[in-house]
């Protein structure tokens, strides 16, 4: 699910984790999970405005590790649907220099 928020004059995607490809950055925006796993995700580095990295993913494609704060994640795909995550600094260059 992609939704556009406007900021000034550019409009900015917001996504969730489970979308991103291997090799793309988010940043986090918020995690819609219960609270024990909001809380052990956060003692794990997923924090808001913190740098989400996809590493790889398994040869089934679940899990996917990510890299946050210098630490591997292995997440699967439903907890990383419901992390919302928007572009990294890079990203965003790509999306204001597109047509």
């Amino acid at each position: 699910m992609i939704f556009c928020l406007l900021n000034g004059h550019r409009s900015l995607r917001l996504s969730v984790l489970s979308k991103l490809n291997v090799g793309e950055s988010g940043i986090l925006v918020g995690l819609d999970l219960p609270e024990s796993v909001q809380n052990h995700l956060m003692h794990m580095g997923f924090v808001p405005d913190a740098r989400v990295t996809v590493l790889r993913r398994a040869p089934a494609g679940d899990p996917t590790v990510y890299g946050v704060d210098g630490m591997e994640i292995a997440l699967r795909h439903e907890t990383a649907a419901s992390i919302r995550t928007r572009p990294a600094q890079a990203e965003v260059r790509q999306l204001e220099a597109a047509p």
